[in-house]
């Protein structure tokens, strides 16, 4: 169970973080021309890198904790955060009328349900 918890955050953490990268690092215009980023177009800059700088604080925090043994308790916390932040995310691509966008943040909504009852429970 261990293995597959550290499996589960470890993903959700590389997802993170390569959101959290091109939100935070790219210009707000290439991340409205690619697939899934339409609603970038119509976001406020700052929102766009704040929900990068979020991500990139989700990646260290689903798998640093547990690594460092400092507060362990955060990897739990984290998920639970990346539940939240899924949910916006699939309101968002459905809105925009990115239906498949909004069923793999459900998959990532999913693995962030297992990683947090994991590890709060387990």
């Amino acid at each position: 169970m261990d293995l597959a918890l550290w499996i589960a955050a470890g993903a959700l953490a590389l997802v993170a973080l390569a959101g959290g990268v091109s939100k935070a690092f790219l210009p707000q215009a290439k991340l409205a021309a690619a697939r899934g980023g339409e609603w970038t177009a119509e976001a406020a800059p700052g929102f766009v890198k704040g929900l990068g700088v979020l991500e990139l604080l989700a990646a260290a925090g689903l798998v640093l904790p547990a690594l460092t043994g400092i507060a362990p308790v955060l990897v739990p916390v984290t998920a639970v955060c990346w539940v939240l932040l899924m949910i916006g995310a699939m309101i968002t691509h459905v809105r925009h009328g990115s239906a498949k966008f909004a069923l793999l943040n459900l998959a990532y909504l999913a693995v962030a349900v297992f990683v947090a009852w994991g590890r709060f429970a387990v």
